[in-house]
């Protein structure tokens, strides 16, 4: 007689912290700062087996020195946790060792690997579902980021085409494509970016589904609180936030004025079709190549707040609070890392609003010494 399955424990704690990167581990630093403490008072998951969030699985050509909008985690800096030398060290290196130094210097006892697979309501409280237990919470910072969900747009045809189709989260190194065509899709940082290491090693067509804007300006402070701004007064409103460089256009850089002398930035428009051997226009122009590289962004991975029900049905979510982290109908859960916190800085600043916001509206008061 075989002996019967224990029941499953139900962890009980106030605020369940889902994600462990930049967005994440500072919600985790400002409850600690307030005087909560992890695994008692909260408790942070993380799916990923070590620390470093996204930048632990970028790829391997992305250095410190060209990795956008990279900011220091509150009470550490970067450069004080490690040997950053002239920026040449690899983004995910880095990051990976600066996110473990970042755990340990708060003691932040991240749970991993942890996958959080559902959140239901139950009333006063919130149920969340791991591969790795229950949880009973009264309130959730949701910082699960985008990486887990990247999006390709649906083309007719995609099925049959003979070559290689991959997603910016996907990309290794330049040199596996050498002597192939390859089709950039996309109009973002990081697709300009691998368009300028591909286009070193073989043959690029670039297509965007809008004209690129190119500013005259180079990117400064003022032009990046500006998008947050745009982005902010979207998700506001209940709309799907958008990208920074649909509101804000393409910065001019070093790097896009050497690809413009180099003629890589010549851009074609959005294909309506693939073919087995390439991809079609509905002028009926069609144009062989050995690889598609989808650099099409991703979206918020939120699927396990679905039952939730917290999006509208234009597929945003109200947000509302200070730094607009609160979803609107159910106060109780914060999204950082979502809209106008998706940036590293505006993720620090969007972390302490939403644990001061969340511990006030919980009736929360830090415990006495």
């Amino acid at each position: 007689m075989s002996a019967a399955r224990p029941a499953e424990v139900l962890v009980k704690t106030d605020i369940a912290v889902i994600g462990a990167g930049q967005a994440g581990l500072s919600a985790a630093y400002h409850l600690r700062r307030l005087g909560f403490e992890p695994l008692r008072h909260f408790i942070v998951f993380d799916r990923a087996p070590e620390p470093g969030g996204a930048w632990q699985f970028r790829w391997p050509s992305l250095t410190l020195s060209a990795a956008n909008g990279i900011h220091d985690l509150p009470g550490l800096g970067l450069a004080e946790a490690v040997d950053v030398g002239d920026g040449s060290i690899q983004a995910a290196t880095a990051m990976k060792a600066y996110f473990a130094a970042y755990e340990e210097r708060f003691d932040l006892r991240v749970l991993r690997p942890v996958n959080v697979e559902v959140v239901c309501d139950r009333g006063e409280r919130l149920r969340v579902e791991t591969n790795k237990g229950l949880f009973s919470v009264r309130g959730i910072i949701n910082a699960t980021g985008t990486w887990e969900a990247p999006y390709i747009p649906e083309i007719p045809g995609a099925g049959r085409f003979r070559g290689r189709q991959l997603h910016t989260r996907d990309y290794r190194t330049a040199e596996e494509f050498a002597c192939q065509h390859v089709i950039v899709v996309g109009a973002g940082i990081s697709a300009l970016q691998l368009l300028d290491e591909v286009s070193r090693v073989t043959r690029t067509t670039w297509v965007t589904r809008r004209e690129p804007e190119f500013l005259d300006v180079p990117f400064s402070p003022e032009l990046g609180r500006a998008a947050v701004t745009k982005v902010e007064e979207r998700v506001r409103q209940g709309l799907p936030p958008a990208s920074v460089v649909s509101v804000t256009g393409i910065p001019k850089s070093p790097a896009i004025e050497a690809m413009r002398a180099r003629g890589v930035l010549t851009r074609q428009p959005m294909f309506t079709g693939i073919t087995e051997t390439g991809v079609r226009w509905d002028d009926g122009r069609t144009l062989d190549a050995d690889v598609i590289l989808w650099c099409t962004g991703f979206r918020s991975a939120l699927d396990h707040l679905a039952p939730l029900q917290i999006r509208n049905s234009n597929g945003g979510i109200t947000m509302t609070g200070r730094l607009a982290t609160q979803v609107a109908k159910d106060p109780r859960i914060h999204l950082v890392g979502y809209g106008p916190s998706a940036s590293t800085i505006g993720a620090n600043r969007a972390g302490g609003a939403a644990a001061r916001e969340l511990t006030s509206y919980l009736g929360m008061a830090a415990p006495g010494p």
